[in-house]
């Protein structure tokens, strides 16, 4: 687990932050991401002017690749992901993922949990990619997918384990808009721009009542996490991970690049 802060928060307004994930080689997602989101949070939740919050990368090759599948050096006691994505979708504070590069896993997952999400055309890849892996997701996948695409959809992305354009996820109901990626950056500003200038107690009553008949019970994102875990423990699935490692998985190459594409294929 590095030491390195995982990503950089600008203020740029009072009422509007961007934080740019910058965790190389990949921007993999590890328990020292899982800590600092609980700190962001908690200055979110502390800070009285705060409308918007905006999540970027720094790595135009990788939004947040998927989670670190290798043990951690000590142990962690820290907020749970699923603690992490709770605080986040029921918080008054609007959150906008700006997603260029590939977002897989928990990365997606963690885009899920936003409030909204605007992608790259060129750029952006999405996927679900456990499976493939031997195991499950345990972020919110198998909960959140099936209520914005719907169930056969959310079988396709868990079940298939394969990469997703923008265009594709858009049409699915995955993302709010693909843009092509000179347009990205522009849009999501404005967004955030109207969002920042609007009174503070409207915002947080209407994500509250949106809440409402959107968010996915806690029963059920509990029983997600606790499938992951106990998939972790799987035979079949240590042996996949293994393999998959001496082939390159959490390194800089074709075979993360490519991951909807390789990750099924023999050795």
């Amino acid at each position: 687990m590095s030491t390195l802060p995982p990503f950089r928060l600008v203020k740029r307004t009072p009422a509007y932050w961007r934080v740019t994930f910058d965790n190389p080689p990949i921007n993999l997602v590890d328990y020292g991401v899982f800590a600092a989101l609980g700190d962001l949070i908690d200055l979110m939740e502390a800070d009285d002017e705060l409308k918007v919050v905006v999540f970027d990368s720094a790595d135009p090759d990788y939004f947040l690749a998927h989670f670190d599948l290798l043990p951690p050096e000590k142990p962690y006691t820290g907020p749970t992901w699923l603690d992490i994505a709770a605080r986040m979708t029921r918080s008054r504070v609007i959150s906008i993922a700006s997603i260029r590069g590939r977002a897989r896993g928990v990365g997606s997952e963690f885009t899920l949990a936003c409030d909204m999400r605007f992608a790259s055309t060129e750029k952006a890849v999405l996927g679900q990619p456990e499976v493939a892996a031997g195991i499950t997701p345990g972020g919110g996948a198998t909960e959140r997918l099936p209520l914005l695409v719907g169930r056969g959809r959310a079988l396709e992305i868990i079940a298939g384990a394969d990469d997703f354009d923008a265009e594709t996820a858009e049409r699915y109901g995955w993302i709010n808009r693909a843009l092509p990626d000179a347009e990205l950056d522009a849009h999501v500003e404005r967004v955030a721009g109207r969002i920042a200038s609007f009174d503070r107690k409207p915002l947080a009553e209407v994500k509250a009542l949106v809440n409402r008949s959107t968010l996915p019970t806690e029963a059920d994102l509990t029983a997600g996490q606790d499938t992951f875990r106990a998939s972790l423990t799987w035979a079949e699935a240590h042996e996949r991970i293994r393999r998959l490692l001496r082939r390159g998985m959490q390194q800089r190459g074709e075979l993360e690049y490519d991951l909807g594409e390789r990750i099924a294929e023999s050795e």
